[in-house]
């Protein structure tokens, strides 16, 4: 626990200040409302773009357990959806409301799995989670899609869309373009590498910042069952799901200590903007990704300490 700490207690506090910085302490530092959105623009188009390139294009894979890991990330996914189906009719809450629960249990925060993983494990914690990235947002965000469509009977945007949606998405295409660049032993050139680094480095604190200014404290009231639900099988249900994968398929060490700490982050607060699109409950969502922050504080140490 004495290095716990001092490697997540960073992280959360960033959080804190982006918090602080929305509700109460921008209008004395002179910035504008529409600051959040072109920060979280930013971060997520240019900023983390940069960073998972570097990483990626640099590292050292050809150890690295990439199949096993993304088995035992992408496995009790799955079962944790077909789980959350089978129970369906014995959880009191309505069509909307459940998937925004199935969201808020299998969307991983992105930038707190990436500076837990770095602040503990060090390049070697950034390039699994780079991996990771590349294997389960693609897959969650396809099998988000289809599950709200069907769920919810929206129309559905069919698979041209969906391939096209992935096709452009900067987080994913990042991560493709480094591996692609580190399999044909390229790397990255001389002037474009430092640059990319430079520009890198800034992704994790802007866009920490950016989740506490996320947070929404007035939709805790939108339905504690699913708030309390989601909360539970994500930071705790999901990670013991991927210990106990990473046993089945043979994921050892720092691969395996990744792969289970990247499950128990909290929800990605993009499930927000999707529930709004496809008609979930957006405001329970809002409540799942508030209430899931501020506790992945107390659950990640207790993560790292047992299943670690």
């Amino acid at each position: 626990m004495s290095a716990v700490l001092p490697a997540l207690g960073p992280i959360f506090l960033i959080i804190l200040l982006g918090a602080l910085l929305k509700r109460g302490l921008m209008p004395h530092l002179g910035l504008a409302n529409g600051f959040w959105d072109a920060a979280e623009r930013l971060t997520y188009f240019v900023l983390f773009p940069a960073m998972l390139l570097t990483r990626t294009a640099t590292a050292s894979i050809g150890e690295l357990q990439v199949v096993p890991m993304a088995a035992a990330l992408t496995a009790p996914i799955l079962l944790m959806i077909g789980g959350l189906l089978v129970m369906r009719e014995r959880i009191p809450i309505d069509t909307p409301g459940f998937t925004s629960i199935l969201q808020g249990t299998i969307r991983p925060n992105i930038y707190v799995a990436l500076a837990a993983a770095g602040g503990l494990y060090g390049a070697a914690g950034n390039t699994l989670v780079a991996i990771a990235i590349g294997v389960v947002v693609p897959f969650v965000n396809v099998l988000c899609v289809v599950l709200l469509t069907r769920l919810i009977g929206v129309a559905d945007p069919g698979w041209r869309t969906l391939a096209k949606a992935l096709a452009s998405n900067p987080i994913i295409l990042s991560v493709c373009a480094g591996l692609a660049l580190n399999a044909l032993g390229l790397g990255l050139p001389p002037v474009i590498g430092p640059t990319l680094d430079i520009i890198g480095r800034a992704a994790l604190p802007l866009g920490l910042l950016c989740v506490g200014a996320g947070l929404h404290f007035g939709a805790l009231k939108a339905g504690r069952t699913g708030i309390v639900l989601a909360s539970v099988l994500k930071l705790l249900g999901l990670p013991l799901l991927a210990s106990l994968a990473c046993l089945s398929f043979g994921v050892e060490g720092v691969t395996a200590q990744v792969t289970i700490l990247f499950s128990a982050a909290p929800a990605a607060a993009s499930s927000y903007i999707l529930a709004r699109q496809l008609g979930g409950d957006h405001q329970l969502m809002a409540g799942i990704l508030t209430v899931q922050v501020i506790a992945a504080a107390a659950t990640l140490p207790l993560i790292v300490t047992t299943l670690l």
